[in-house]
């Protein structure tokens, strides 16, 4: 029995014997549960009978019982019930939803937390703070995540410029043996190599400053010999030097013009070097390599397994303008977080076109609404109107309006309040009033909504802003 049916004559009358093995309720007791169900019913529009049911007690139905003791429920509790079983199959999707968000928040979380004691790290060793660095990669390490190996490498790294050889020289056989296939296998070997020919100074920290003279030398020859340039910044690249030289090295490669330069940094974008490496060489291609990189990062994106690349070359694009770069990444994308990622750059792009062709292909409606707020962040305000105003999926439709409320479309909302049927959306609408800020649209409908559920949604979201408008008409209700 569904909650629509709650309360009609049939389920009054339904109701009136009660099993207790074989024995049935007697006359008197029939007309006293009756009377009782009808008051029930007539006293609360969540439906007595449902509860009565869910409790635990048991019913069995006669034919030949008359039906005389029923009583008609009103259309108000009728609506009000079929009213209250929408709400809560909306309870249970959006619970169901914040369910699964609240999981991927936090395994999102988790991940965003590995990656500042990373970057807290990497930062470290830029000021030249290693016994910090250290730590932070220790951190990193015991998280046992996705950049472990990479905390090894730096861990390393810091212990060497410490003198901490041994200790260095363990950490990199540690990875070696860990991460066979690791891409910073490469980096660790390079370092141990330039360990084992050390004659044992320690590292000096001030020795940034020579590496800054090599670079302003190196910027220097890119502009006057770049085929001499090159296979310097090369070995910089290939070699043990420290994160901040690799990157300012790898920055000059992205800038300058010269077809042997951008072929190089494509290699280095395509993965011969590190992960971190790579992911800056991807971005370099969108910044420096306009049109003729798309190719390459199409390649890039389609050879890689590291999402940190993929969406590298997400944000390549965006940075570029690549709209159709992004549509074909969103249109094809298997991964519903990367097709997430594709589908808002492509929105900040203001790809208003491709955002139309993916929502008219796509069927999960999770996805639609990530491209409904691609249409948000391009300021499509017409298509979200329509969609508000027409779509089948009234889920669908409550995102649009609430985006239309924080694009201030009051003016709109006002007339999807004005024509709306369903009270679910009514309500949508008045959050995406408060939403807005829109304080006079709920005043006006306090004042001329017949429906005492809606007009008490009204007030008691006028009653959390403070606003002057509000505060006024709240002064009103009080001195009636």
């Amino acid at each position: 029995m569904n909650s629509g049916q709650c309360g009609s004559t049939k389920a009054i009358d339904q109701s009136t014997k009660m099993t207790d093995g074989s024995r049935k309720v007697g006359d008197g007791q029939r007309k006293l549960l009756v009377a009782g169900l009808a008051l029930a019913l007539t006293a609360s529009p969540a439906c007595a009978l449902a509860r009565h049911v869910a409790s635990g007690s048991q019913f069995i139905f006669d034919s030949q019982e008359p039906d005389h003791f029923a009583e008609p429920q009103s259309e108000q509790h009728r609506r009000e019930a079929e009213q209250e079983a929408r709400e809560r199959e909306q309870e249970k999707r959006d619970e169901a939803r914040e369910r699964e968000q609240e999981k991927r928040d936090r395994e999102q979380e988790r991940l965003d937390r590995q990656q500042e004691m990373y970057d807290d790290g990497r930062e470290a060793l830029e000021d030249g703070q290693y016994s910090r660095a250290e730590e932070r990669f220790n951190n990193v390490i015991r998280e046992n995540g996705q950049l472990v190996d990479a905390a090894m490498y730096w861990k390393a790294y810091a212990e060497n410029q410490q003198s901490k050889r041994e200790a260095a020289l363990t950490t990199i056989a540690n990875l070696k043996a860990k991460f066979p296939q690791s891409r910073w296998k490469k980096d660790a070997e390079a370092l141990q190599l330039e360990m084992q020919h050390s004659t044992g100074n320690p590292a000096d920290p001030k020795s940034q400053t020579d590496e800054d003279l090599k670079l302003l030398a190196i910027q220097s020859l890119m502009t006057s010999d770049p085929e001499k340039a090159i296979p310097i910044l090369e070995k910089v690249l290939n070699g043990s030097s420290s994160p901040k030289l690799k990157s300012k090295a790898l920055f000059v490669l992205g800038q300058s013009g010269s077809p042997q330069a951008q072929e190089m940094l494509g290699k280095i974008a395509q993965g011969q070097a590190n992960p971190e490496l790579q992911r800056k060489a991807v971005e370099y291609l969108g910044m420096f390599g306009g049109n003729r990189s798309s190719a390459v990062l199409a390649n890039i994106y389609a050879n890689t397994s590291d999402p940190g690349v993929k969406r590298a070359v997400i944000r390549s694009y965006m940075m570029s303008g690549n709209k159709d770069g992004l549509f074909q990444l969103a249109k094809g994308e298997k991964d519903e977080g990367l097709k997430r990622d594709a589908i808002r750059q492509l929105g900040l792009t203001g790809g208003q076109a491709e955002l139309e062709k993916l929502y008219q292909s796509e069927s999960s409606s999770d996805i639609r609404r990530e491209i409904l707020q691609g249409f948000f962040l391009s300021g499509q305000s017409e298509r979200l109107i329509q969609i508000a105003q027409t779509d089948k999926d009234p889920d669908l439709r409550r995102t649009a309006i609430r985006n239309l409320g924080l694009m201030g479309k009051s003016d709109v909302l006002q007339s999807i309040y004005a024509k709306e049927t369903d009270r679910d959306l009514k309500q949508e609408v008045l959050n995406a009033y408060f939403i807005g800020g829109n304080a006079k649209a709920l005043v006006a409908v306090a004042k001329s909504e017949k429906d005492p559920e809606l007009k008490k949604r009204a007030v008691e979201k006028l009653s959390l802003m403070g606003s002057k408008e509000g505060n006024e008409y709240l002064m009103e209700l009080l001195n009636k």
